[in-house]
């Protein structure tokens, strides 16, 4: 930046958290930042990822964030379709779509890619298999969805980041169900 000049410092600093997806960002994000942003992973992707940052930490301590997408909803069809329409939209930009290859779901998400590609978003959608939306989307009554984000954090998440979508629930509902201390 050019001509930029801080009118007044902070007395304490704001922590940097990198957003990173693969390998290069992550290490990047162990080594020059407080943290890692992570999107668009299961819970168990998260040992990965936390894996590559904490190679690049040497040891210091990193704080692991992770938007994870909720659908607090008991109809498990349409919470899918949901997930689906979510997953389309992210997962066929080529950074996502390079991530999940890199995570090892490429054989799962080449039909999508392929449908997508070919301009068939119909068919995009319905490439995607139940077990990717459940992956990636937790989804379910508020307890289960309560449980499944605990995994996140079980597998090395330290500041949950929920996108809750409620369906059927007031959204202050599921954000509070949602919460740890809901048990």
């Amino acid at each position: 930046m050019k001509g930029f000049k801080l009118s007044r410092i902070p007395e304490q600093l704001p922590p940097i958290y990198l957003a990173a997806l693969r390998p290069g960002m992550l290490h990047l994000a162990g080594r020059e930042a407080d943290g890692a942003i992570l999107n668009w992973l299961s819970a168990d992707d998260v040992r990965t990822s936390v894996a590559e940052v904490e190679r690049a930490a040497a040891g210091a301590p990193r704080e692991i964030v992770a938007r994870i997408f909720v659908i607090v909803c008991e109809d498990a069809d349409l919470a899918r379709t949901i997930g689906r329409r979510m997953i389309t939209a992210y997962l066929n930009v080529e950074a996502y779509a390079e991530f999940h290859r890199w995570l090892g779901r490429g054989p799962a998400l080449q039909g999508m890619w392929d449908a997508w590609a070919a301009g068939d978003r119909k068919g995009a959608l319905a490439a995607i298999p139940d077990e990717v939306v459940d992956q990636l989307v937790v989804h379910g009554p508020v307890d289960e969805c309560r449980a499944h984000v605990q995994r996140y954090v079980d597998n090395g998440v330290t500041i949950a980041a929920p996108m809750v979508i409620p369906i059927g629930i007031d959204l202050a509902d599921a954000v509070a169900g949602l919460s740890p201390s809901a048990d």
